[in-house]
């Protein structure tokens, strides 16, 4: 019971402003204090810890990183009122240091803002995060050889694994589609389409081959194996001649397979009778507003910098694209055909 008195005694002087107290003297009834039940307190004792609230704080080196009147910085986080650390305040420096080295990185390797998004970029700060300090990056060529199999690897031994399960189980079609590159390569992409998805295979360089029907049938042929004649329900072409052959010999050959050209090959939109007119027409106002720079400023002014997609003839749906975009814009276009700067 007398600690427990002794200690309620010292936090209650704690809590006293001392400077306006004097400290316990010979002149002070200790009598009295007996009385009220509380042993009385050494004047040695009481001194001391006089002094010890009364002594200046000393400033050390680690005074420099607070502002002079600490006790006001304070943050509410939560309803809750706490003074920033140092360490908070180390860490928001150390942070915006490494997101400006990630990001002039991004700029020099010309990489889209939109990587930033991407689930690999946020699972690749969380192991350089566990790594810790000293994480020497890869190399050259680690990057171009051993990592890039073991991605390729792991490709192969997940997602195209469970795509081929559902080959089985479904049926799957498999697409060519010709094109030619930057420096005139004649280029065939192979891809495999199931409900799951659309899986690239590969894509061969025919520059060097006669684009004959048999040699096309002899690649469709090739990849029908690769992929599983009883997993292939149809391969879909564009509609040129030699892949008309191709089809017609590769159904000869797999008599359950079904040869299918593109359906965006088989219509020729800008001849059908019910749009030419129509297309004829939007193609004359787009480009007689293309061809003058100053008409072109003027539309995007009005329509708050939208283009109106160019369009062509074409056997593709791109046209469609135009006069939707006229549709929208149709308000914009005739405040511009009616306005000062237009006259003017």
């Amino acid at each position: 019971m007398e600690k427990k008195a002794e200690k309620s005694n010292l936090s209650q002087l704690a809590t006293l402003d001392f400077e306006d107290v004097d400290p316990l003297g010979d002149d002070i009834d200790m009598d009295n204090i007996g009385a009220k039940g509380v042993p009385p307190i050494s004047t040695s004792t009481s001194s001391r810890s006089v002094n010890m609230q009364k002594r200046p704080r000393q400033i050390g080196p680690m005074d420099t990183y607070f502002a002079p009147n600490v006790q006001k910085i304070v943050e509410s986080r939560k309803g809750k009122e706490r003074q920033s650390t140092i360490n908070e305040a180390y860490k928001k420096e150390l942070r915006e240091k490494a997101c400006m080295a990630i990001t002039e990185w991004m700029y020099d390797a010309a990489i889209p803002f939109n990587a930033v998004n991407y689930s690999s970029f946020k699972r690749m700060l969380d192991l350089v995060g566990q790594y810790g300090i000293g994480l020497k990056g890869p190399s050259y060529h680690e990057v171009r050889v051993p990592f890039l199999k073991k991605a390729v690897d792991s490709v192969t031994n997940d997602y195209i694994k469970s795509c081929e399960t559902e080959w089985a189980k479904y049926g799957c079609s498999l697409m060519a589609d010709g094109w030619t590159d930057k420096r005139q390569r004649t280029l065939i992409n192979f891809l495999v389409n199931s409900p799951k998805g659309s899986v690239f295979i590969e894509s061969v360089d025919a520059s060097d081959y006669a684009k004959t029907g048999e040699k096309i049938f002899q690649l469709l042929d090739l990849f029908v194996e690769r992929v599983g004649e009883v997993n292939v329900v149809q391969v879909v072409t564009d509609n040129a001649s030699n892949n008309v052959l191709a089809g017609k010999l590769l159904e000869a050959k797999r008599p359950h397979l079904y040869w299918i050209p593109c359906a965006a090959h088989c219509v020729d939109i800008g001849k059908l009778p019910e749009f030419k007119a129509t297309l004829k027409k939007a193609m004359n106002v787009n480009a007689y507003i293309y061809v003058r720079p100053g008409m072109v400023n003027m539309l995007r002014q009005l329509t708050r910098q939208k283009e109106l997609c160019r369009a062509g003839v074409t056997r593709f749906a791109t046209v469609f694209l135009t006069l939707e975009r006229m549709h929208l814009q149709k308000q914009n276009l005739r405040k511009m055909f009616i306005s000062k700067d237009w006259i003017e």
